[in-house]
């Protein structure tokens, strides 16, 4: 257990002793003292070096990208087919070496469909079943956090690192495109000209779509992680029903169930990068993840708040 786990614990201990000794009436927690609980999750999550390693993993594809196309464009040649292709890393990955920027869509789009959900799941799913295991989440509960809004501090805290974890590949990218290969405006994919400054502000724009269409795997992952009392069986399990997911969503006789599943509009991400943009894809994705953060989070709190806690 780390320093900042342990005092969590001993405070948690603390502020379960106080409110046994007073028992008039039932305390409830300060908007200060949720922001106080949310500040605490934020920083045991991403001083583990567990979460650590997984964002330099995610750092490090773009660079390993970035590498590969310089060697195989070193001679000028060029990487990949045509511009206009049909996924969003084909047609994205031949114009990196025209534009670094470009870097930015590919290392996004080679890293949504595994690597980002992968490291998703692993925080979620150890969000209630880590505290179990390690024998906290019964002192959690006992101080004046509730079930209800210690969830939904979880929660924030999972939706949060899909957000710095989008960001990390996204600067990473960024950098590493505009180290190896020349910057400027830019050629959308529906072969309109945009200038760099637009470029960066898509990009932006398309890190936070790639994020939002996290959440869904986040509630997921959330409530598997109230299944058990096991950390590594319910990040195990997340991560199994994503691979499972990304399975299914390739079988061409499961065509009719595959724009429900989460994973399907994922990649809709590369509209935005079209002139003018093509919004019915994204809506459809972001629509979806809503609906799935609220079915999975609904099934989460039913489940965690008639959960019987003994560790």
């Amino acid at each position: 257990m780390s320093r900042a786990e342990a005092a969590r614990t001993e405070a948690a201990q603390a502020e379960a002793s106080r409110a046994v000794v007073q028992k008039a009436g039932t305390r409830t927690p300060s908007p200060l003292w949720s922001l106080g609980l949310l500040r605490s999750e934020l920083l045991i999550t991403f001083r583990r070096w567990r979460t650590l390693a997984l964002l330099a993993v995610l750092a490090a594809v773009p660079v390993l990208v970035g590498i590969a196309v310089k060697i195989e464009t070193g001679d000028g040649s060029s990487v990949g087919g045509g511009g206009g292709g049909g996924g969003a890393g084909p047609a994205f990955i031949s114009q990196i070496s025209n534009n670094g920027l470009f870097l930015v869509f590919t290392a996004l789009a080679a890293t949504l469909p595994f690597f980002l959900p992968m490291a998703i799941g692993v925080v979620a799913g150890d969000a209630i079943a880590g505290e179990s295991s390690a024998g906290t989440l019964r002192y959690l509960l006992v101080a004046p956090a509730g079930r209800t809004r210690l969830l939904l501090t979880k929660y924030a805290t999972v939706i949060a690192f899909c957000l710095a974890a989008t960001l990390v590949v996204a600067v990473s990218a960024l950098a590493v495109g505009a180290l190896l290969f020349p910057v400027g405006d830019l050629t959308t994919i529906s072969g309109t000209r945009i200038s760099y400054a637009e470029g960066l502000g898509r990009a932006l724009l398309i890190a936070l779509v790639v994020a939002a269409s996290l959440v869904g795997v986040a509630a997921l992952g959330l409530f598997v992680s109230t299944l058990t009392g096991s950390g590594i069986a319910a990040m195990a399990t997340t991560v199994g029903l994503l691979i499972t997911v990304q399975i299914l969503d390739q079988i061409p006789q499961l065509d009719a169930l595959q724009p429900y599943f989460f994973s399907h509009y994922w990649l809709s991400f590369a509209d935005l990068m079209r002139e003018p943009v093509y919004w019915d894809d994204l809506v459809k994705n972001l629509g979806l993840q809503v609906l799935y953060a609220a079915v999975f989070g609904s099934a989460a709190w039913a489940r965690f708040t008639a959960k019987d806690i003994t560790a």
